[in-house]
């Protein structure tokens, strides 16, 4: 009988192990959106998670482990627009505002997030290699909003930087929190900004 019990009992501690896991994460992603990480201690970490600060560090026996668990975390919950929807869009200028149509809606559910992290990439050096894949897919975007516009030279130096400006939070932050613009108005002008330079 003890031996049956015994697969049981290992099962079943695992699912506990994972249970605390999932906790200290969801704990450290709070408070990261909450404080930023750069005011997030382990302290902090493991009240709000229920378990000792050795529970922490048992799990996650760094701050880059524990950076790279929250990360997996919160991408899974809040995945960016799809880049391959937009380059199914021929048109440059609508494949332009449905992308930032998208992206601004991103930005719009996930705010707080990003003021923490970008607010803190230059403080938290795990931060700053978290979000390396963050700007990838910003430059990866930005590549995709210029394709198939023909531009050369000074034309396209423009366009290259007013298509970065229009897809940067902090852009997005600038007209939807601080200047009160709606996401429809905030697309349409740095929708007009790019067809503008582009024109130039």
């Amino acid at each position: 009988m003890a031996d049956q019990k015994r697969p049981y009992r290992m099962k079943r501690r695992a699912e506990l192990e994972e249970e605390t896991r999932r906790r200290i994460t969801e704990s450290a992603v709070s408070l990261h959106e909450k404080v930023g990480p750069a005011q997030t201690s382990i302290t902090a970490i493991a009240d709000l998670a229920g378990v000792r600060r050795s529970t922490v560090y048992r799990h996650f026996p760094d701050e880059d482990t524990l950076f790279a668990a929250c990360s997996s975390h919160w991408r899974a919950l809040n995945p960016p627009p799809d880049l391959a929807t937009w380059a199914s869009i021929a048109d440059p200028g609508e494949r332009t505002e449905a992308a930032l149509g998208e992206l601004y809606a991103f930005y719009g559910r996930t705010r707080r997030m990003y003021e923490s992290l970008l607010r803190d990439e230059a403080l938290v050096p795990s931060v700053r290699r978290r979000l390396r894949d963050f700007h990838a897919y910003l430059q990866a975007a930005g590549d995709l909003l210029l394709a198939g516009r023909g531009l050369r030279g000074r034309a396209a130096r423009q366009t290259r930087a007013a298509v970065g400006h229009a897809l940067a939070f902090p852009t997005w932050h600038s007209l939807t929190q601080e200047q009160a613009l709606g996401q429809d108005d905030a697309v349409a002008l740095m929708c007009a900004l790019v067809e503008s330079a582009s024109r130039r």
